[in-house]
């Protein structure tokens, strides 16, 4: 991840990619396929609207933003650029999961616990699915369509441990 910070938001800064700079060596050559992931997990209730999204684009960029008002806290956004070796393994990890084989017609609806979306671009492919949150796999296995939503479910909780990581080793304060 490359980028430079450009103000703070709470006590976190929120980077401004630096477009000068922002290739790699393995970003040689531009990506051939269109390429597009976007999740969001959120509701509105007694704090507000809170959510947490995050998306990627074929060339690279990577946004977050998560906003909490529990606490008076604030919203965290961040902005980087990855490489096309990142963007290749995301890629591997939506394709091994086969979520564009499945369909969310039987997945229970976005109501008052909240909802959560994702959407995926990938070269012919353009899925998007909308449910409500899951809690747990027992949420799951009580859905109309449970080997579906667990795909989803599994894809949801691999993408979201690899943008955590990539946020994390990126913004790290102290470096190890």
């Amino acid at each position: 991840l490359k980028g430079t910070v450009k103000r703070r938001v709470g006590n976190l800064p929120t980077l401004k990619p630096n477009r000068r700079n922002h290739k790699m060596a393995d970003d040689a050559q531009q990506p051939d396929e269109e390429f597009y992931v976007r999740y969001y997990v959120g509701h509105k209730g007694k704090f507000g609207h809170e959510f947490l999204e995050f998306e990627f684009r074929s060339e690279g960029r990577l946004r977050y933003a998560n906003n909490s008002n529990y606490k008076n806290d604030t919203m965290i956004r961040k902005e980087a650029y990855v490489s096309q070796s990142v963007i290749n393994c995301l890629k591997k990890i939506i394709e091994d999961s086969e979520i564009v084989k499945e369909d969310d017609c039987y997945w229970p609806a976005p109501d008052r616990v909240g909802r959560q979306e994702l959407e995926v671009v990938q070269g012919n492919h353009h899925i998007s699915f909308t449910t409500s949150k899951i809690g747990s796999l027992a949420d799951v296995q009580a859905s109309k369509d449970p080997d579906g939503l667990r795909v989803f479910y599994y894809l949801v909780q691999d993408l979201k441990c690899f943008v955590f990581s990539l946020i994390g080793l990126h913004f790290r304060i102290k470096p190890v």
